[in-house]
C-alpha cells in the first residue's frame, strides 16, 4: 500500500518563493466515500488520486497519471465537492524539499508549505519562514479548502 506522510505549515514569509518558477495547479474533488478522489492538472500533466483517512500524519495514497483532456472534463463537470487553484513551488531546505502552495481565487493570500517524510518520527527542518504547523487541522486540508473556499481564521 502507498502511504503519504506529511507535515503542513502556514508560511510566515511568502517571499521565500520570489524568483522561483512554480507549477500552476487546478484540482477538484470528485467523491468522498471514506477515500477522497481528487483530480489535478499540474502544468502539462494530470493525475487522479485516491487519499484515505489520516491516522496521525499518515494516510493511504494512490496516484495515477491520466490524459489531460479527461482531467479537464472531470474538473469542469464532476467536482461537486469543490475546486481550487494554486501555484506550487519547490523549496529545498537541508536535504528536504518543501512544497510551497500559493493559493489563488477565493483562497488568495493563503500560503502553505508541506513536507513529505519517510516516517512520522523523522525530524524535519523548521526554517524561519515557516509559521504554525497545521498538519492535524482538517480546515487546512486541500479537500476542506476546496469545499469551503474559505481561508480558516486563526
Amino acid at each position: 500500500m502507498a502511504t503519504e506522510i506529511e507535515r503542513k505549515y502556514l508560511v510566515r514569509d511568502p517571499s521565500i518563493v520570489r524568483g522561483l518558477t512554480g507549477t500552476r495547479m487546478a484540482q477538484g474533488y470528485v467523491a468522498d466515500n471514506g477515500m477522497w478522489v481528487r483530480v489535478r492538472i499540474a502544468g502539462t500533466r494530470a493525475f487522479l488520486t485516491l487519499k484515505g483517512k489520516s491516522s496521525g500524519l499518515s494516510r493511504a495514497e494512490f496516484e495515477y497519471e491520466i490524459p489531460v483532456p479527461d482531467a479537464e472534463d472531470l474538473l469542469a463537470h464532476h467536482c461537486s465537492l469543490g475546486r481550487l487553484e494554486k501555484v506550487r513551488y519547490l523549496v529545498p531546505v537541508e536535504g528536504f524539499v518543501f512544497e510551497v502552495d500559493v493559493f489563488e481565487g477565493a483562497l488568495a493570500g493563503l500560503v502553505l508549505a508541506e513536507i513529505e517524510l519517510e516516517s512520522e518520527d523523522v525530524a524535519s527542518p523548521t526554517p524561519a519562514w515557516l509559521g504554525a504547523e497545521v498538519s492535524l487541522d482538517f480546515r487546512y486540508s486541500n479537500s476542506s479548502l476546496a469545499k469551503t473556499g474559505v481561508v480558516p481564521a486563526g
